[in-house]
């Protein structure tokens, strides 16, 4: 610091130096070539205003000075016993971790899940020959963060923690050695639990953090050191896909028209999904003056809607001005937002030369891939908590029919009559993340025999036991072969 300061007063005196001197001689100038008009006039010389120019440059001056005046803050040392550091600021200790499960994935739905395990290390590497931890300690937690909250800028009815599992590594001074100590933790994460969202109304993370305390014996400081690690864990949930595509049937009266749809009701968000949809009942017959009335598909519009739905709960302090919500004081809040939409005007099959005519086609929609600015997908995947959190969806199609009339048996001279109709259905489908070739923890097979690798077995180098030293064993002599003297050899 007090070379800083050097440099900064150098620099200062050498700009103050320099315009003084440049003031000094455009003065001296103006004073030798005006030298003899000053003398030969009394007053009304243009000349008179020097003193006012010695004044404006002695302003300038003082303008370059406090320009040019140190300012540093030195704020106020903390009142905390604590100095909170990230892991790569402490020269002589870190933390750092290891996952070794799998991923994250809640299999089934909240009702039928087991659940997921969560494994790993997390290691304090020591930088120094001994270092003093007083603790060190971690948690699982869930963070829920209201982004239309109860009340608009209220911390508190914002954001909601809820920890999971905790887990105390050290809990009094230790002295640690030289290298990397690894501390293993795991948790089994309920199959009930919400999965990680992100929407425009509340976001769910699961979040790890851990702190370790460093003595200031170990730093040379006044107060010890915590490092802090906080990492952010995904959680999927997986939702199994029906054996059979799912059946619906629609009417719309007052026409005869009837649409039969065959889906997949679990969908991926990477996927491109299919529906087969048959239209019925296209045709009417007028039997008095032989024309018929047929009805002529023109466009097929659809979407894939999501619905949000989350109760903003408020804080002690807002509670008592906030509704009663269920179980719950606070305000509802939904939203629906459009992920996928298509139109399309071809790509069916009329057939009306039948009694009945009839359409059949067949239609993929997908889940449009667009990031928002900050480079995050634009869609959840289906979501239910327990504290009236929902995220579903739905896919709506809309179909435009024409009616036109025509002569019996032949309705490709059909003429319009000006009317139409908007025929919309709506369709429930799951959406949720392929579970790839993960299973349940509780449905992993153990290793069986043939898929432990070949290997020998290990033999000690040395033989454990020295026959040398070993008593000589006689066999016992026969009473009819040998008598008492003969010794039988070994």
């Amino acid at each position: 610091m007090p070379h800083l300061v050097a440099n900064f007063l150098r620099s200062s005196t050498g700009n103050i130096s320099q315009i003084k001197n440049a003031a000094r001689s455009r003065t001296a100038s103006r004073n030798a070539s005006c030298e003899s008009s000053r003398n030969n006039s009394i007053s009304g010389s243009p000349y008179d205003s020097d003193t006012e120019d010695t004044s404006k440059t002695h302003d300038l001056l003082e303008a370059v000075k406090k320009h040019h005046k140190l300012s540093l803050h030195f704020g106020r040392s903390s009142s905390s016993p604590v100095r909170e550091l990230n892991p790569a600021s402490c020269s002589v200790a870190a933390v750092d971790w290891n996952i070794e499960s799998p991923p994250i994935i809640f299999h089934g739905t909240r009702e039928d899940s087991t659940g997921a395990i969560v494994s790993g290390q997390i290691f304090l590497d020591i930088k120094e020959d001994t270092v003093d931890i007083d603790s060190f300690k971690a948690n699982l937690s869930i963070h829920t963060t209201y982004k239309r909250p109860c009340q608009g800028h209220c911390a508190e009815c914002q954001n909601q923690v809820t920890e999971l599992q905790a887990w105390v590594f050290l809990d009094h001074t230790t002295k640690l050695h030289r290298g990397r100590h690894a501390f293993p933790f795991s948790a089994l994460l309920s199959g009930e639990l919400p999965a990680s969202t992100n929407t425009p109304l509340v976001s769910i993370a699961y979040e790890f953090k851990a702190v370790a305390q460093v003595s200031r014996h170990a730093t040379g400081t006044s107060t010890p050191i915590q490092l802090k690690f906080d990492r952010t864990l995904l959680v999927k949930r997986s939702v199994p896909e029906p054996l059979f595509p799912h059946h619906s049937v629609r009417v719309f009266p007052p026409t005869n028209i009837k649409a039969s749809a065959d889906y997949a009701s679990v969908v991926h968000p990477t996927s491109t999904n299919k529906l087969t949809l048959k239209l019925d009942g296209l045709m009417t017959h007028n039997e008095k003056v032989k024309t018929v009335d047929l009805w002529k598909l023109k466009k097929v519009t659809w979407k894939l809607e999501e619905t949000i739905k989350t109760v903003a709960p408020a804080c002690d302090k807002h509670a008592a001005s906030a509704s009663t919500i269920g179980e719950v004081r606070g305000t509802v809040r939904n939203e629906v937002r459009v992920i996928g939409e298509k139109q399309l005007h071809e790509g069916w099959k009329s057939d009306y030369s039948g009694h009945d005519g009839s359409v059949d086609m067949e239609l993929d929609y997908s889940i449009n891939q667009a990031r928002n600015s900050a480079g995050e997908l634009k869609y959840a995947c289906d979501t239910k908590t327990a504290d009236s959190t929902e995220v579903s969806h739905s896919l709506l199609l809309e179909l435009i029919v024409s009616k036109e009339y025509a002569p019996e048996g032949r309705a490709h001279q059909a003429t319009p009559t000006g009317t139409g109709r908007i025929l919309r259905m709506h369709f429930a489908v799951v959406l949720t993340e392929h579970s790839g070739l993960g299973v349940s923890w509780d449905n992993e097979a153990p290793p069986i025999y043939e898929d432990v690798p070949p290997s020998p077995p290990a033999y000690p180098l040395e033989s454990p036991i020295d026959y040398q030293d070993l008593e000589p064993l006689y066999a016992r002599p026969s009473s009819i072969d040998a008598s008492a003297d003969d010794v039988p050899s070994p």
